[in-house]
């Protein structure tokens, strides 16, 4: 067994969509980057490459190459998916937690674990997606950006 943990921030930006898990949230703002910028989707694929050593979603994904420009992070976390059956790795379990003053997620988590397991090709059960805020402390807080977390369990198969 491997563990993975993964990490990602994006800023909020005007003229943008806000897309967590391939889920559309409505919301005047969405998250600034070269992809679709689904913050909770980055932290999943960055903790998946990192419990089988891939490296991490930068590398294979790199925001100089414009072919990754406004891509879905679903797309890319179904490469990912590959790569770890490319490699002998299969999903345990996912536990991610999006971290965000607004908006509220609750309406919309069950739809980003069915979508983050479709895309993984795994039970729906594997995944968990959870939301929190942080009080008003910190740029989340202020309502400046949006973080999430990861960790996950790989198995060699």
């Amino acid at each position: 067994m491997r563990v993975g943990i993964g990490y990602d921030v994006h800023r909020f930006a005007p003229g943008r969509k806000l897309i967590l898990s391939g889920v559309e949230i409505p919301y005047e703002q969405g998250l600034l980057g070269h992809s679709d910028a689904d913050v909770i989707v980055h932290a999943i694929m960055d903790a998946l490459l990192g419990a089988a050593a891939l490296g991490d979603i930068g590398q294979h994904f790199p925001d100089t190459d414009p072919e990754y420009e406004g891509i879905s992070s679903i797309l890319l976390l179904e490469k990912v998916a590959q790569l770890l059956k490319e490699n002998h790795y299969s999903v345990g379990n996912i536990d991610a937690v999006i971290i965000a003053q607004r908006p509220k997620m609750m309406p919309y988590l069950e739809q980003m674990r069915k979508n983050t397991a479709a895309a993984l090709g795994i039970e729906e059960g594997r995944v968990s997606i959870k939301a929190t805020t942080e009080e008003g402390l910190g740029f989340t807080g202020r309502g400046e950006g949006i973080a999430a977390q990861a960790v996950c369990l790989l198995e060699q198969v």
